[in-house]
């Protein structure tokens, strides 16, 4: 490569250095209901995960990353083992950059356990847990997986986001526009219509109903596990509050 640049000025070889870099770092993320047995980091620290063997959580990242593969990418990221769950530092982070991590990534996986033939997905639970909203919402590329894992609708897409069956069976499962799914902004415009998306979530956690919404409002607040969900909704919506002056969000 270096030797292919030698005819590009200084300007355009950081450019195409910089594309190139890119381009190799490219990752996909995983989105998906948690299950009972998933592996963590001290799991698979150092490990290979194909020489591994396990329970359904294992089985589902192992098929993540094969997938990952077969669409030529590199880099794969799960919430269960690429974050430190131990270190309270790291979780922080983490949570406070999750939609970042989402929005970035070339293409999302979500796959869909309860999922097996097409028309199924308005049913499925990943539709109803909290984290999954920003994790719908952040990505410009997404493809549903079923259980078995092959692409929800079958064939060979490329964005299901980009599909007009799914985005409408997303519009009606979840009450959000196709604007929003194809197209979302972070911040804190909409603040009662983005509430309400939320309300009709679940997270194992009362606490993380709050802590899921940081990203999609735009927010940076600490994350204090162990306090009541209601303390966590009233310091996100007073930091909303403080941001857009609307005092008409505490009536969503």
């Amino acid at each position: 490569m270096l030797s292919s640049l030698e005819r590009y000025d200084p300007s355009e070889q950081v450019n195409r250095i910089r594309s190139a870099v890119s381009s190799y770092f490219q990752y996909v993320t995983l989105s998906h209901k948690w299950g009972k047995g998933e592996p963590l980091l001290r799991d698979i620290q150092g490990r290979s995960i194909y020489n591994m063997t396990g329970g359904d959580g294992l089985v589902k990242l192992q098929r993540f990353c094969v997938t990952v593969l077969e669409r030529g990418y590199l880099w794969a990221w799960s919430d269960t083992c690429c974050i430190d769950n131990e270190s309270s530092a790291e979780l922080q982070v983490t949570i406070g950059s999750m939609f970042s991590w989402y929005r970035k990534s070339s293409l999302t996986v979500a796959y869909l356990s309860d999922v097996a033939e097409p028309g199924s997905l308005p049913c499925s639970a990943w539709l109803t847990r909290g984290w999954t909203l920003a994790e719908l919402l952040a990505p410009q590329t997404m493809l549903f997986f079923t259980k078995d894992w092959s692409p929800y609708m079958g064939g060979t897409p490329s964005n299901h986001k980009m599909d007009p069956t799914v985005l409408h069976e997303l519009q009606e499962a979840t009450g959000i526009a196709q604007e929003y799914l194809v197209n979302f902004c972070p911040g804190s415009a909409d603040t009662r219509l983005r509430l309400q998306w939320a309300s009709m979530r679940r997270t194992s956690r009362p606490e993380d109903i709050a802590y899921s919404l940081f990203g999609i409002f735009q927010v940076h607040l600490p994350v204090l596990y162990g306090e009541s969900a209601e303390r966590a909704l009233g310091r996100l919506l007073a930091e909303v509050i403080s941001q857009s002056g609307d005092v008409g969000v505490l009536d969503w």
